[in-house]
């Protein structure tokens, strides 16, 4: 993990997730929706994902503690000049670390990382009610679309 110095919780690094922080993963995705998550399931969803690399799967750690994560995923398009694009999804800060830069620095290393894949621009969905996620968002230089985002969801989670 490289340090990142830039905001103000002391030791906090960014790097790669592993397959060591996935049940702190849970636990953070627990304390967010409320919800529980099938270890058994994101470990060999993880193990199958984590050496393609067009998945990235960053980790934000306190002196090996996580308390941030965030998954970006590279695609690739057939219009125009086929550049390569960026989707966001699963942004989770722990709630004692959150206004501290832990999500700002999280995305700015997968900006990086997607600057250095060709990557055109980064593009993400947030529910309509997360009024503090569209502040946040709108912090770091994203614009809301001109489009609107649909979501159709095709099983019950947990199906």
């Amino acid at each position: 993990m490289r340090p990142r110095g830039h905001w103000k919780g002391e030791g906090v690094e960014i790097g790669r997730l592993t397959e060591s922080d996935l049940t702190a993963l849970a636990g953070l995705y627990k304390q967010f929706w409320g919800e529980d998550s099938c270890l058994e399931k994101m470990r060999a969803t993880f193990r199958r994902l984590k050496e393609r690399p067009d998945y990235i799967f960053l980790a934000a750690k306190d002196n090996g503690r996580l308390v941030g994560s965030v998954l970006g995923i590279v695609c690739e398009e057939l219009y125009g000049e086929s550049v390569p694009f960026m989707v966001v999804e699963d942004v989770i800060v722990d709630a004692e670390w959150r206004r501290k830069g832990i999500g700002s620095a999280l995305m700015c290393e997968l900006e990086s990382l997607a600057v250095e894949r060709n990557c055109g621009y980064v593009i993400f969905v947030t529910e309509v009610e997360r009024t503090d996620a569209q502040r946040f968002y709108e912090s770091l230089g994203y614009k809301p679309d001109a489009y609107r985002g649909f979501k159709k969801r095709l099983r019950k989670p947990g199906q």
